[in-house]
């Protein structure tokens, strides 16, 4: 399955037989595969919940002896039939807490290191995953897999698990001690179980896609909510705080009316089983009570009887709040399993080439790409660029600009050809080789939460203070960070609103320069910048190309100026392909471009 598959299967609610049972045997690998290191300690939990909820059910059995034997021998003045009843009944009693608890204490350490399993799988795994996923798959809904469905996990085994364990077995032994003490009570119970199992059948088939339902209306919900967050600048710029109010409201009547008709199934469920639950114990009552009359049941019997046919149901109401999470994580681990299986369109490759010393010479040889949709960015593209050359990208938007830099840098493969730095294949290199040896500067210049100097030590984890310092000076960073509060130690804050957008890109620059790669690629580098802060930067960005390959994509023409060598491209064709001033001083594009631009500043 594509990543674009994947991204719309997650949405739909009627997915075909075929579709469900591949996603439930997906889900299911992967709780196998969750479930597989903690096995033994599962195995020892299960074998201490068996012996307490066995505990549990002989209380009743005991007051049974005791009301029947040993009360009748204590009238007659032998006490110790009495004695050693209240005593095994508060040993058995003091037992199944002790063991409860014991198992309640060691399941949670269990469920804490299955659900930081699955969050360390799903993080490491979604970082891995290349460049297409992350455009087509939104920020919100990879941070909706790691808050609300990892929570509904974390709810299913903090709780949820332990009930339903506990409460099958306590069934199941309420039953086989009711068997063994009154059969004609069993009978009655086993009787209730006809309009139970009905009434289970059907709640279970409605709250299945409701479930599913409340998943996908509060992944709207966190999703909607994160992007405008995310984009609360563009939301301030064009007004959009009434449209996305409106809109909100209706993502949050579709999560309210979903989780009303859940509650609704509930308000059926809870009463009819009562109403079964109280039928039953009416109807041993009834037929115990004519069998002590007639002499054929002791009084004490009947009792644990009662108490065994309505303990039975107790456990009923938990096990359907159990359904409710686990409908809920169900759901949740469809989802996660969704991401998981995702595969990188860029993989890795097993026995990588040795790139110790790049030279920067790239190489596009009969290059083809298209998306995942089909759609064709470059027909047979070819194109040399020498070691240490800088090249300025051209073109109107679509012409596949920013798609050759997302190929150098390997964030996609081509569909064809081969992108080679140094003769080598990239596909042939390691992902560790392929970074230090080709860096990208983006338009958005992103900084981390934390230090100037450690947002500029990204480009080299290991470099020391005079590294970052000598970095810094070399794109003419230094001078405004000793500026900021605390110099080199300021915090950006939020992704660097503490400094300026010049300010922002020549820490990136300091911090490309500090990697030292042998190709630098610079998309759209300059171009949310004003001519002040251009200018600005301009000085850094000399510095930073000199003696290693750049590629450009600029559409601001003052920054295309330092480069050696521009080509035009138009549809993922080169048009032109000359040195800047051979370009403008003929009559091709590129000149027209170059005239528009300087007619723009006057």
């Amino acid at each position: 399955m594509s990543s674009m598959q994947g991204v719309q299967n997650e949405e739909r609610i009627d997915l075909t037989k075929a579709e469900s049972k591949s996603v439930r045997q997906r889900s299911q690998r992967l709780l196998l595969s969750l479930i597989a290191p903690v096995k033994a300690r599962l195995i020892l939990s299960l074998v201490v919940v068996v012996i307490s909820q066995a505990l549990r059910v002989v209380g009743p059995a005991i007051i049974a002896y005791g009301i029947d034997t040993a009360l009748p021998q204590a009238i007659k003045q032998d006490w110790v039939p009495l004695y050693w009843t209240i005593a095994f009944y508060l040993m058995a009693a003091a037992s199944t807490s002790s063991l409860t608890a014991w198992f309640l204490v060691f399941s949670a350490k269990i469920n804490q290191d299955v659900l930081v399993d699955v969050r360390e799988r799903l993080f490491v795994h979604t970082q891995k995953l290349s460049l297409e996923f992350h455009e087509k798959y939104t920020s919100g809904r990879v941070i909706a897999r790691q808050t609300s469905d990892l929570d509904s996990i974390k709810e299913l085994l903090d709780s949820g698990l332990n009930d339903m364990i506990s409460g099958i077995l306590y069934m199941v032994f309420t039953a086989v001690a009711l068997l063994l003490l009154d059969p004609s009570g069993f009978l009655i119970l086993l009787a209730s179980l006809v309009p139970l199992f009905f009434l289970t059948r059907w709640f279970q088939t409605r709250t299945r896609t409701e479930f599913r339902k409340t998943r996908v209306a509060s992944a709207r919900l966190i999703v909607h909510f994160v992007e405008t967050m995310t984009g609360i600048r563009a939301v301030k710029a064009f007004r959009k705080e009434a449209e996305n109010e409106r809109v909100y409201k209706g993502l949050v009547e579709d999560y309210r009316f979903v989780n009303a008709r859940v509650i609704q199934l509930f308000g059926i469920y809870d009463p009819a089983l009562n109403m079964i639950g109280t039928l039953a114990v009416a109807g041993v009552l009834l037929v115990g009570g004519m069998r002590v009359l007639d002499g054929g049941l002791g009084i004490g019997i009947l009792t644990a009887s009662i108490i065994y046919a309505r303990r039975f149901f107790d456990p009923m109401e938990g096990l359907a709040m159990f359904y409710n999470s686990y409908q809920s994580a169900s759901s949740a681990l469809e989802k996660v399993s969704g991401v998981l299986q995702e595969e990188p369109s860029v993989p890795e490759v097993e026995n990588p080439t040795l790139l110790p010393d790049p030279h920067g010479e790239l190489t596009f040889d009969a290059v083809e790409f298209h998306y995942s949709n089909g759609k064709t960015v470059l027909p047979t593209f070819d194109l040399q660029i020498p070691a240490g050359q800088t090249i300025a990208l051209v073109g109107t938007t679509g012409a596949g600009k920013s798609t050759l830099a997302k190929l150098v840098s390997r964030f996609y493969d081509p569909t064809a050809g081969a992108v080679r730095i140094d003769g080598v294949d990239l596909r042939e290199l390691s992902s560790k080789d392929l970074r230090s040896a080709i860096v990208m500067v983006t338009q958005e210049a992103y900084l981390f939460s934390g230090s100037v100097a450690e947002n500029i030590a990204l480009g080299k984890p290991n470099a020391s203070m005079a590294e970052i310092e000598t970095a810094a000076k070399a794109v003419g960073a230094h001078e405004f960070i000793l500026s900021l509060p605390e110099g080199y130690s300021t915090d950006v804050n939020k992704r660097g609103g503490r400094v300026s957008a010049g300010q922002r890109q020549l820490i990136s620059f300091a911090r490309a320069f500090i990697a030292n790669p042998a190709v630098l690629i610079l998309d759209e580098a300059t171009s949310s910048l004003d001519i002040p802060s251009e200018r600005m930067v301009q000085h850094g960005l000399t510095t930073l190309l000199k003696g290693r390959t750049a590629i450009i994509i600029a559409h601001r023409l003052s920054t295309v100026s330092i480069a050696d060598r521009v080509i035009v491209l138009e549809h993922g064709q080169i048009l032109e392909d000359d040195a800047p001033a051979k370009l403008i001083a003929g009559n091709g594009k590129f000149s027209r471009m170059h005239k528009a631009w300087r007619a723009s500043l006057v």
